[in-house]
This record gives structure tokens, sequence and C-alpha cells, in this order.
């Protein structure tokens, strides 16, 4: 039987009740994410909460953690109760495109449903979870040009073979790609996700590449620099097989 929880330094993950389980997407979203001088955040499609957990860890904001799920978001709800921040993270269950806030967010991320050329499972609150059946690129990027501040980021993990599609929709959206990170499974390996940053401000985007495993069970300084704050090294293979969703 799967391991119902996911322990990382500072919280834990319950995940049982979730459609889609803890993995390394949203771990290299959550470290990845600027929250430098952030005070409210918004995470659409929180799921379990494990990016709103970690975006907390690394900042002293305000969270709003949003999902369409009711599952999700009563998992979501006992993890953050059983974390040390309870006081900074709500949790609601909200469709986005009809949510309403008279905050503007200095951070939005979402590691968000992206399966939009795959076939769909027969479980219907996975494919809701996986699928842009629930959430597509058009209604996620109007959403964040609503809810962003003028100076703030939104940030993004997708697969490569949707990053043309989503920065299209994202230009005509008024949003400008600010930073891109590609992530590889192997050295030799093609980019299987990318990371993206965008602002409403125009921006020269810083571009990088980062390298999650040299070789089976042998990780990149890279990675391993990027999670350590949360993840304990005899652990972290456990998340191997996710980037191959």
């Amino acid at each position: 039987m799967p391991n119902p929880y996911f322990s990382f330094k500072q919280f834990t993950v319950y995940h049982d009740r979730c459609a889609m389980k803890v993995g390394t997407d949203g771990v290299l979203l959550g470290a990845w994410t600027d929250v430098s001088g952030a005070r409210d955040i918004l995470d659409i499609g929180t799921g379990t909460g494990l990016i709103a957990l970690m975006l907390a860890q690394r900042s002293e904001a305000h969270i709003m953690a949003v999902d369409i799920d009711e599952d999700a978001v009563k998992q979501a709800k006992e993890n953050v109760e059983k974390s040390p921040w309870p006081g900074r993270i709500e949790v609601e269950r909200h469709d986005i495109c009809c949510f309403n806030s008279d905050i503007r967010y200095d951070v939005i991320v979402s590691n968000p449903p992206y399966f939009f050329n795959s076939l769909k499972c027969p479980d219907g609150q996975r494919n809701i979870a996986r699928h842009t059946v629930g959430l597509d690129f058009e209604s996620l990027i109007d959403s964040c040009g609503r809810l962003l501040s003028p100076s703030g980021r939104f940030s993004v993990i997708i697969p490569t073979d949707g990053m043309d599609e989503f920065m299209r929709i994202a230009s005509e959206g008024g949003l400008c790609l600010s930073r891109r990170t590609w992530i590889k499974t192997k050295p030799d390996a093609a980019p299987k996700r990318v990371l993206m940053e965008f602002k409403k401000q125009p921006a020269v985007s810083v571009e990088s590449c980062l390298v999650v495993e040299l070789s089976r069970h042998i990780y990149s300084e890279e990675y391993i620099a990027l999670t350590k704050d949360f993840l304990f090294e005899n652990v972290i293979y456990f998340l191997d097989n996710r980037l191959s969703r």
C-alpha cells in the first residue's frame, strides 16, 4: 500500500485523499518561486497544500490556497492545521474563474492541470486534477491577470510540449516572461518540464537549466541545493518517477 503521507523537514503532507500526490513538480515549483518581499501569495489548485506550505516556510507572507476539489481542500486544511504556519495559510474551495478578492497578490503560483493532449483515465477526480478539463490555460492566465498586483510575479511549472501555447496565451493576456528554468531528469535527456515566471511589466528573461539526477539516485548539486531546506537526502529518490507522469 502506498504511503499516505510524505515527510518534509518542517512539515508532513498527507495525500491519500487527493487525486494528485506529492511529486517533484510541486517540490520544484515551491522551492524555485521567488517570494522575496511578498506579503500576499495566492496558490491556485493547491491540492495537498504542498506548495502553500513550502512558500510559508520560505516567507512571512499570508497565503490563500484555493482548489475546486472538495476532498483536496479538506486534506489541505488538515495538513495546514498540523504545520507550523496555520495562522498564515487559508485554504478555501473556489473555482478560480469565479474567485474575487480585494487583494492584488504579490505572488501567484500554480502547478496546473496540463495533460491537454493525453488520454483521460476513468477516475473523474483525477481527470480534473491532471487535465485541462477543469482549468484551461486561458482561464488560469486570465485569473492571474485579474488578481496579480502591478509589480507581482506569477510562477508555474508545465510540460515543455505545452510551453509555446502557454507563452502565447500569456503574452495575449499581458504577461511577460521574466524567468525560465528547463528541467532535465538526466544530463543527456531532453527537458520534460519548464518552470516559468511572468510579470505584467516587460523584463529581460533570465534563462537556466536544472538537471535532477546525474545518474540513478545520484543528484545534481543544483537540485540538492534547491531542495535542501525541504527534503531529507534519503527520501529524495521517492520523487523520481513523478517527472515522468
